[in-house]
Formats: C-alpha cells, sequence, structure tokens
C-alpha cells in the first residue's frame, strides 16, 4: 500500500451547522437529492453549513456494495472527494446501467464487479481498479455502514441536522425547502 493512501472525507464547507446525507449512490432518490447539494452550499454558505456525504449501502441495489467501493477508492486518488464526486455523478448520471430491472432481472444479471467497475471508469474518466483494490479500504466501506447503523439509518436517502434524524426533509423537496429545516432555530 502507498503511504500516500487515504481515504478523503466526502465533506464540504466548514459551517457549524452539520447536514449529513446517507445515499445509495444508484437509488433515484438519492441521486436526486445529490444533485442539490451545491445549490444547498452556495445558498448556505460554506462558513455556515458543513456538508457529509455518508453511505447507505442497500441490498436491494445489487451492486451497491461494488459502487460503494469504487466511490471511496476514487476518493483515494488525486482530487480526492472531488474525483469521488466525480465518480458518484457518474453513476447517478447512468444509473439504469447500474441497475437490475426491479432490482431483480434485465441485462446487469450478467454483469460481474469489473465489468461495473470498466463502467465506472468509462464515464467518469476515473481509473479505479488499483485503487478498488486496496485491501486496507474495507476499514472505509465498514465505517460508513457502523456509522448509519449507529444513528438508525435504515432507507436512502436520510437526512441528519447536528446529529439528529430530520424526517421531514426529502429529496423532492426545493433546496429552499432544504434551508428553513436545516436553519430552523
Amino acid at each position: 500500500m502507498p503511504s500516500s493512501y487515504r481515504v478523503d472525507p466526502l465533506v464540504w464547507g466548514h459551517g457549524p451547522r452539520i447536514f449529513e446525507i446517507f445515499v445509495e449512490p444508484t437509488c433515484p432518490f438519492s441521486v436526486r437529492a445529490m444533485g442539490k447539494l451545491d445549490a444547498l452550499l452556495q445558498q448556505a454558505g460554506e462558513d455556515r453549513i458543513t456538508i457529509k456525504i455518508r453511505f447507505q449501502s442497500q441490498p436491494w441495489h445489487m451492486f451497491s456494495g461494488v459502487i460503494v467501493r469504487a466511490i471511496l477508492a476514487a476518493s483515494t486518488l488525486e482530487g480526492g472527494k472531488e474525483t469521488a464526486r466525480a465518480v458518484m455523478n457518474a453513476v447517478g448520471a447512468h444509473r439504469e446501467e447500474f441497475e437490475f430491472l426491479h432490482h431483480c432481472a434485465g441485462p446487469n444479471m450478467d454483469a460481474t464487479p469489473n465489468d461495473i467497475i470498466r463502467r465506472m471508469e468509462r464515464y467518469s474518466g476515473v481509473a479505479l481498479a488499483q485503487a478498488f483494490a486496496v485491501p486496507e479500504l474495507q476499514a472505509a466501506i465498514k465505517w460508513h455502514c457502523k456509522y448509519a447503523r449507529q444513528n438508525g439509518i435504515h432507507v436512502s436517502p436520510t437526512f441528519m441536522v447536528d446529529g439528529l434524524i430530520d424526517p421531514a426533509i426529502s429529496s423532492g423537496d426545493t433546496v429552499e425547502d432544504w434551508m428553513a429545516r436545516i436553519f430552523a432555530d
């Protein structure tokens, strides 16, 4: 393992209000929510909010574990969290190619994890295979799983504000609606 190996936390902003979003990268509702994070950060201001992406891998999204590992692997590469975000966005933009029809059928029945990694590389332009194969990466994956379980997270997306789940926040809300909930004091 290279001495520079480090999983870059998927954290943007540095403000006192902590907004954590638990996502599954191929979930359509997670993809919709992740698409609003840049606007949220811009409207709230980096000095008022800290946004943290957490993973809630879900077994009915059949390649979820492979995709989550590849995104975390991307965070170890040059560019860190921004590289991971580019890979995540590529998956979201082509999510049908990483999913099964009705979570149990379709062309991905013949896909291997290597096929999925190659697709992620093709769509994102990021070479992932070598970083994906680093055994120590599993510590980060386990951390995400443990953190979600400890916080009672069961589905994606789930939203937490300052350590408390807010079930009133939805991926279908506007950024303005999110702001009203996040900064309600």
